[in-house]
C-alpha cells in the first residue's frame, strides 16, 4: 500500500477540525480569553496525561490518548491565533472566520512539515508514538522558557515554530494511531 502523507495528514486534521468548529459553535470563540501562557499550559496537561496514559495504561476518566492529542492540535491552533490576533480584535468570532483562520494556521504548519519531511525522510514513521509525546513535552519546556523570558531568544525559533512542531507531531501521532 502506498503512503500519501498528505491525505493522511488531511485526514486526521478534518477530525481536529470537526471538533473544533463544533467546540466554536457550543461555546463561541471563549478561548481568546487564554493569555499564552495559559495554552502553553493547556497544552502540558494533555501531553503529560498522554505520557501517564502511556505508562500507566488505564484511564480513570474514561478519554483516551486519541482525543488528547486531538486537543493538542487544536490548542496549538488557538495559541498560533492568539499570537496573530491583537486586543483590537474582537472577543467573540464568526464560525466561518475561525474556520478560514484555522485553515490557514494548518496549511501553514503542513507547509513546514513537508520541508522538514524532505530534510528528514519522514523518520517520524519508525519513531514509537511514545517518543512523539515526549518531543511534545520537551516542546512545551521550550515555550514556557521563551515565554519566561518575555519571548527573547538568542539563536532559538520563536513559540510559534514551537506550536507547528507541537501540531505536526500530534498529527503524526494520530497518523499512527490510525486515525481517519
Amino acid at each position: 500500500m502506498a503512503v500519501n502523507t498528505s491525505q493522511e495528514y488531511d485526514s486526521v486534521i478534518a477530525v481536529c477540525k470537526s471538533l473544533f468548529l463544533k467546540k466554536t459553535k457550543d461555546y463561541g470563540t471563549a478561548w481568546r480569553i487564554l493569555r499564552p501562557s495559559s495554552i502553553t499550559d493547556q497544552i502540558f496537561i494533555k501531553a503529560q496525561r498522554i505520557r501517564t496514559l502511556e505508562e500507566k495504561k488505564v484511564s480513570k476518566v474514561g478519554e483516551d490518548i486519541t482525543s488528547e492529542y486531538v486537543g493538542i492540535v487544536n490548542y496549538c491552533v488557538i495559541a498560533m491565533l492568539q499570537l496573530d490576533l491583537t486586543e483590537a480584535d474582537p472577543n467573540e468570532m464568526e464560525v466561518e472566520l475561525v474556520e478560514n483562520l484555522f485553515d490557514q494556521r494548518v496549511n501553514e504548519t503542513k507547509e513546514l512539515m513537508f520541508a522538514k519531511n524532505h530534510d528528514y525522510g519522514e523518520a517520524w514513521r519508525d519513531m514509537r508514538i511514545s517518543s512523539l509525546t515526549d518531543l511534545i513535552l520537551m516542546k512545551i519546556l521550550r515555550v514556557k522558557q521563551i515565554e519566561d523570558n518575555l519571548g527573547q531568544t538568542v539563536v532559538s525559533e520563536g513559540v510559534k515554530a514551537n506550536y507547528q512542531d507541537m501540531l505536526n507531531y500530534s498529527v503524526f501521532a494520530l497518523i499512527k494511531l490510525g486515525v481517519k
